[in-house]
């Protein structure tokens, strides 16, 4: 199963990514949020196409769109770890949760903002 350091392996680089895949198809088949995130992607993909944002600006709208997917991911599975832990209430596991939570508000914050910047001049002719 171990693999002696510095050996390269296509086939075990091929499973980390399918592991990783199997992450994120359990994401979205599991958690309501993630027809939140596909929608809103493809809103933003959809709208930078009509309204012909520059390339700097897409990159900027990938960097905030990966950074809500990521930061939703992990508190997934920081919540899921925390229930897995123990179910009684429990003020540090509440704490952590929250703490996961707001870190997904301050993404999601950070994307709205780079979006309204990008994309209200574009629809407004400000």
């Amino acid at each position: 199963m171990f693999m002696k350091a510095g050996i390269f392996s296509l086939n075990r680089w091929r499973m980390r990514f399918i592991y990783a895949l199997r992450g994120w198809l359990v994401f979205c088949r599991t958690e309501h949020n993630a027809v939140i995130y596909l929608l809103s992607t493809a809103a933003v993909i959809i709208a930078s196409l009509m309204k012909g944002v520059t390339k700097n600006e897409a990159i900027v709208l990938a960097i905030v769109i990966g950074f809500v997917w990521v930061s939703e991911l992990f508190n997934t599975a920081i919540e899921s770890l925390a229930d897995m832990i123990t179910l009684k209430t429990d003020d540090r596991v509440k704490a952590i949760k929250d703490m996961a939570a707001g870190a997904v508000l301050l993404s999601v914050l950070a994307a709205v903002v780079t979006g309204c910047l990008i994309f209200i001049p574009k629809f407004y002719k400000i």
